[in-house]
This record gives structure tokens, sequence and C-alpha cells, in this order.
């Protein structure tokens, strides 16, 4: 795997998984890969659609040189707003490291970028500290780009000679930073036609249901489901009834409420920014305690947000906010392929209705995937990443010597707005907004003419490598237009 090269300038948190590495300047290139073991498959066989195959890049560093502060202060350079960089692994890593090296470090100053290395192997080399240390720094610093990462299966535990299978990383922050909404919009590139044609917005709650269920395998009985609430002693029974089967999964789980308020706000200004209709999925009717979701988000919109969508004509006058059951969603997707509307769902019709955006608009490389949550002050936190896995499969045919063709374009759109969102947040967006919006322009511009990867180009498009030099070649002209 390929990490990033330090200097004698840098110094690396004490949690990236080597005590040395805390004090002292980082030894020079050293094979970086742990060993060449099979992963899991990731990615569905659409998906390999848009992550489809290229050629190797033997080089590699040390596999806990990360930084803390990034490469040091360059005359000329535009300086980057503090943010957190959180490293992953398998192909997304490799291709993210030459990314750094070749689009980002030659033009950006990134000495106030924090990194971490959140490989599976180092969360268990630190005891998951450094999951804890990302989580204290992105609240700090309220921007945060996350490459792809793994959660450890069973068969991973064992082959990576891990103590434990390490939990989502995903969940810890999405607590550990009050998450509100993940924010999942298709990508558009002016001059080639994907799936959508004009943007969709998605807003999944980011919090409750199935994801933070506990649960027991139980046989015949009665199952009664109490609470107790807060400064009482008395509980309140939920639910009772006699399981009567031999085998039985008990499940239970809750949905946080507090922040749809929230929730609807972000989603709905969104909407009314890009001048996108909104819709609101449940499936109440079934699900009566999905009610309030509904409730809630159609208050906000009536009392805050009628009038103005009203005034800028994206509604007509008598329009009421649409709900729609998520069965009905999972149709509107296929066939509204026109774009220009939104959704906002629970988390887990969320998770699945994206998925399927994802399909429909190409794979999800042109899907972002943006947390968004709120600190003790109320200021954004926002995380961004792309929606797609590390692409195990390609990897493995890289480090087999063959060619691969990896898009880059849902990561480096996470890196974009990380960067605009650190830059909002700590100041200094006159210098760097004209970058990112040069880095997106010209790798547009690639794939326009024809000099993309393989997924949108076909059998003549550029491996992962060629196509990470053509946009180092052009990118210059745009930036200093």
């Amino acid at each position: 795997m390929y990490l990033p090269r330090t200097t004698t300038t840098e110094r690396t948190h004490a949690s990236s998984g080597d005590p040395s590495l805390a004090t002292g300047p980082i030894a020079a290139d050293v094979p970086s890969r742990e060993g060449t073991t099979m992963m899991h498959r990731l990615l569905s066989v659409t998906t390999n659609r848009l992550l489809a195959c290229a050629a190797p890049r033997a080089r590699g560093v040390g596999p806990h040189a990360l930084s803390a502060r990034g490469y040091a202060a360059s005359a000329g350079k535009i300086p980057a707003a503090p943010m957190v960089y959180v490293a992953g692994e398998e192909m997304t890593r490799y291709t993210m490291e030459l990314i750094l090296d070749r689009w980002v470090r030659p033009h950006v100053d990134t000495s106030a970028w924090e990194f971490f290395d959140l490989r599976a192997k180092n969360r268990d080399d630190t005891s998951d500290q450094v999951l804890r240390d990302v989580i204290d720094a992105g609240a700090r610093l309220k921007a945060i780009f996350k490459e792809p990462t793994i959660t450890p299966t069973a068969d991973q535990v064992k082959r990576l000679g891990l103590k434990k299978a390490w939990g989502s990383p995903n969940g810890a922050m999405r607590r550990g930073w009050n998450g509100i909404t993940i924010s999942r919009d298709t990508i558009h590139i002016d001059g080639v036609e994907l799936g959508y044609k004009k943007p969709v917005f998605f807003e999944r709650h980011a919090v409750g249901g199935e994801y933070s269920a506990g649960y027991k395998i139980v046989g015949r009985g009665k199952l009664t489901t109490t609470f107790v609430p807060e400064g009482e002693t008395e509980p309140v029974v939920v639910d009772e009834r006699d399981v009567v089967d031999n085998l039985n999964a008990v499940v239970t789980y809750h949905n946080p409420l507090d922040n749809v308020t929230q929730l609807a706000r972000i989603f709905f200004g969104r909407c009314l920014d890009a001048g996108i209709t909104p819709y609101v999925v449940t499936k109440k009717t079934v699900f009566k305690w999905q009610e309030p979701f509904w409730a809630t988000m159609k208050s906000v919109f009536d009392a805050e947000f009628k009038q103005k969508f009203v005034d800028a004509k994206i509604i007509a006058p008598d329009a009421e906010l649409v709900h729609l059951l998520s069965d009905a969603a999972t149709m509107k997707l296929v066939v509204w392929t026109d774009g220009g509307f939104g959704m906002a769902a629970h988390n887990y019709d969320g998770d699945v209705l994206t998925d399927e955006l994802a399909q429909v608009h190409m794979s999800p490389g042109f899907i972002t995937s943006n947390l968004v949550g709120v600190d003790e002050n109320g200021v954004l936190i926002k995380e961004f990443e792309a929606s797609h896995g590390t692409v195990t499969d390609m990897d493995e045919a890289r480090l087999r010597g063959e060619e691969t063709s990896l898009n880059p374009l849902g990561m480096v759109e996470g890196l974009i707005g990380a960067m605009n969102h650190a830059a909002d947040v700590h100041g200094g967006a006159n210098r760097v907004l004209p970058y990112t919006a040069g880095l997106r322009a010209t790798i547009h511009r690639l794939f326009r003419e024809g000099r993309g990867t393989r997924d949108l180009c076909g059998p003549g498009g550029l491996t992962t490598e060629q196509f990470i030099d053509a946009v180092a070649e052009a990118l210059p002209e745009e930036i200093n237009k």
C-alpha cells in the first residue's frame, strides 16, 4: 500500500501506530504493504463498471508515515485552511496518495492539515485510539476528508492478525460529531451523459435505526419491552407479546428525533438554492412510528420554506410538500431520470435508496457522501468522502502487476468539499476556491475530451496513473487563469 512520503519537517500523531514516529523525523521510503492477502469483495459488479482496471506503481513508504501537519509551508503555494485528513487503505489509498503528490502538494501548502492513518491494522495497533483522535480533531477543526476504509469481517480479523473485529468508524464518527444527515448528491460533468440529466439530492438521517440495534436470539416465551423515563423508576411498557417460534431474533432500536428539524432546514435550504423539488420518504402507513419524522419535516417546510419555494417558482402556489412511500420512491428513482429533485428519508431507507440512486447514475463513483454534524455551539461539522469502498479487487489486480483504471472523481469531490468547507470555517476562501474550482474543471475537461478513465472512455481510456499524470500536466493552466 502506498502511504504519504514525509520529510524531516513533518510530525506524526502518536496514534499513527508507531510510537517512534511521534517525536522524530521519519525515515526514507520503505515497503508498506503488510502482506498481499486477499480482501473480500466490497463492490458489486455494477460498481466495478465505474472502478474498472489499471497499471501497477512499484513504490511505497512506511505504513505509519502519516504526518500531523503535512508538508512544510512553501513560498508561493496556496495556503490550505486547517482540516483533518483521514487515510484509508487498498486501491483508494494508493490512488489518493498519487493525487496528493501530483495534484495537491505542488500547488497547495497543507501544513495546517492533520493526517491520521485509519487502516484496520493501525486501529488494532492503537486499540482504536487513532479513531478517537480523529473524532477529537474533527470536532475541533470542523472539516474532515476521509478516504474509504474497511470494517473488518471475522475472516479479515484472522488474515490481518487483529485482536478483534473493530466496529464501523463511520458510525463512531456520526455519533462523535452529533451527525444530523448524510448528504448524497449526483455528480455531473457538462457534456458527459451519465444517469440523471439534472442534479438529484438525498438527505439520509445520520442516526437511529437498525445500525445501533441491540438483539438477542431466543426461543419460545413472553417478550416485554420497557422504557424507564429519566429521573423516574417506574417502567413504561412499550410492547408486550408472546413469542411462539422455537427460534427468534429479538431486535431493539430507536430513532432520535431531536435533530430532524435541523435536517429539514439543511435539506430544504439546499433544494431551494439548487432550484429542485423536495420530497419526504417514509413507510409511515405501516411503520406508524415514522409519522413524527414526516410531521416535523412538513412543519418546517410550511413555516419556513414553502413561500420561498413558491417565490422561486419551484412549486405552484397551491402545492404542498409531497410525501412518498419508500416503495414508491424506489420506482421514482428509476423513472425520474430528468433529475431536478431531492429526497429525505430515515437512516436505513436512505442507505438503500442512495445505493439505487448511485446505480441509476452510473455507479457510486458519481455520488458524493457528506456527513453533516454540529458542535455544542451550533457550528456545523462536515465530513466528506466518496460513496464507494476501497476497491479491493482492483488493488489485488494492481499488486499482481495488472493495469487498473480507477476513476477518482468521487474521492476528489470529497477532498474539494473538505477544503472549501475548511476555508469557509477558518478563512482563506479567496485562495482555496479558485484552486478547487480549477481542479474540478481540469478533470471534467479531460473526460469531455476522451482522456478519462475507462469507465467512461472505454478500453482506450487511461490507466489510473496515466489519468493522474494527465490531470497534473493540465492543472497549472487551469488554476493560473
